[in-house]
């Protein structure tokens, strides 16, 4: 794993630890640990991304993706945590690097709650989508990406992964002076939907990964955009 991919891996880690700190001292506060939560994580990211100085194609193929990842979420709204916008921020990722699946994924997520509906929620629903689009990136090139089975494993994990994120939020807002034993309870009573995200994430990616793969990586070398 090259030096830069190892920074912002342990940047996130560094954000997730000050996530946790958060919700467990200051979850009577929790709007405010939103708006500081998504000031820390976003910024550094976007930063990054920024500094990159990508052209105006480039910026429009993102858009596209995020556009496309906001339109796939609508028509699955109305199924329990069935959710193709994950396959897109994972494709994003995979060919596009770390910073594009961040961006994607925190872009797509509150661009589809402006059809769906926006809340408080959506915070924790950037950095969920934008923390996968981060791990397709840093895993771009491995056996998780790179073949079949690799990418059903990394659809499972990050399937649970960003609903187990989404459970924080849910256990923040709904249960006040929150126990071990609640908290545990939650995340046993959500698992049918946490695995009904997880393996769609796994069916989306085996029916359409390779190709999704090859068409997105044969037109970032034609254009040599986003490399």
């Amino acid at each position: 794993m090259k030096k830069g991919k190892i920074e912002m891996l342990a940047i996130f880690f560094l954000l997730t630890c000050l996530l946790l700190l958060f919700t467990l001292f200051f979850h009577h506060h929790y709007m405010l640990t939103s708006v500081v939560f998504l000031t820390l994580t976003f910024i550094p990211f976007f930063i990054r991304f920024e500094k990159k100085n990508g052209s105006g194609r480039e910026l429009v193929v993102l858009a596209i993706l995020a556009a496309v990842a906001s339109v796939s979420r609508i028509p699955f709204a109305s199924i329990p945590s069935v959710q193709p916008m994950t396959f897109v921020i994972i494709m994003t990722g995979a060919v596009f690097g770390i910073e594009s699946g961040f961006v994607v994924g925190a872009l797509s997520a509150i661009v589809s709650n402006f059809f769906l509906y926006q809340g408080p929620w959506t915070v924790w629903q950037m950095y969920a989508w934008g923390l996968v689009g981060i791990l397709a990136g840093l895993l771009k090139q491995t056996f998780f990406i790179e073949t079949a089975i690799g990418r059903v494993i990394f659809g499972i994990v990050t399937g649970f992964l960003f609903s187990w994120i989404m459970n924080i939020w849910v256990v923040l807002t709904m249960v006040q002076n929150f126990s071990i034993e609640q908290v545990l309870v939650f995340y046993a009573s959500s698992f049918p939907f946490d695995l009904s995200h997880a393996l769609s994430n796994a069916f989306f990616l085996l029916v359409f990964a390779k190709r999704w793969i090859s068409i997105l990586t044969r037109f970032q070398k034609k254009y040599g955009l986003l490399e």
